[in-house]
């Protein structure tokens, strides 16, 4: 057990956290060695495992990251973008694999994460999926082989407590959609539509977000012509693929040098 990696997990006590530490926890690949909580947090120095309303697992949560990525080989990472960029410069330092789920950063948070990706192993990823970066690698073919006669919608749906919009995985395929038409997203991205909007714009691409109950993910790429529509589409319905997809890019970041990596690399599709 010993010489197999130690992996720390960030914001155990969300959703995505405990299901982080469970997929760690029980590979037979892995070791949870560490689990990272906001100062003052209750579950500051107690067992992860007792915290969570089980039986105690043997590790302590602490606030403490510097002392918990010095005994570790990785950290996945699925907590808030100002959050996630002072791990980054920390795992950086310890030359650990980060493994990035977190949404919603802006450019120069996205910036200080390319800095900390020249002296570690960083892999972030808007969707830790099989079956999203396939869906990606279908967009961007698809959208290559029609022109602009054919317009782009994207359709996101997540629970009500999703704080960020559209989702990471929708600008994942929008930026997939952009490049098969030789687009940059910035540029063509519309969010949304309220009130007199005029007609759309050729070439844009369209984004709408839908929030409400549990709903896990859910995914569409449009592609609307005339007299007829192609709809690619993605549904989640357990979490745990998240949790297991970001398990598996940190085993394979164990040989990997320094750099940017996503999940096409971690799933041999980056040449798809």
């Amino acid at each position: 057990m010993a010489d197999l990696p130690g992996i720390v997990v960030t914001g155990v006590s969300g959703r995505m956290g405990r299901m982080l530490a469970e997929a760690v926890r029980d590979s037979p690949r892995a070791r949870l060695i560490g689990a990272l909580e906001r100062p003052g947090h209750d579950w500051i120095g107690r067992d992860l495992g007792e915290a969570a309303g089980g039986a105690a697992i043997g590790v302590t949560v602490t606030d403490d990251p510097l002392e918990a990525f010095a005994r570790a080989r990785a950290v996945l990472d699925f907590t808030t973008p100002e959050a996630t960029v002072g791990f980054a410069e920390i795992a950086a330092q310890a030359r650990l694999v980060h493994v990035i789920g977190t949404t919603g950063m802006d450019e120069a948070q996205l910036a200080r994460i390319a800095a900390a990706a020249r002296h570690a192993t960083v892999i972030r990823a808007g969707n830790m999926s099989l079956g999203v970066n396939l869906l990606v690698q279908l967009t961007r073919r698809v959208a290559a082989a029609l022109d602009e006669d054919f317009d782009i919608e994207i359709v996101e749906a997540h629970h009500r407590h999703k704080v960020d919009a559209p989702s990471g995985t929708a600008l994942m395929l929008g930026a997939a959609a952009a490049e098969g038409r030789g687009a940059i997203l910035s540029e063509v991205a519309d969010r949304g539509r309220d009130g007199m909007t005029g007609e759309r714009a050729p070439g844009a691409i369209g984004f709408h977000a839908v929030r409400g109950g549990d709903i896990v993910g859910e995914h569409e790429v449009i592609f609307a012509g005339a007299g007829e529509r192609i709809v690619l589409r993605h549904v989640a319905t357990d979490r745990g693929i998240f949790a297991r997809g970001a398990l598996k890019a940190a085993l394979w970041g164990q040989d990997k040098g320094p750099g940017a990596f996503d999940m096409a690399d971690v799933l041999g599709l980056s040449g798809a």
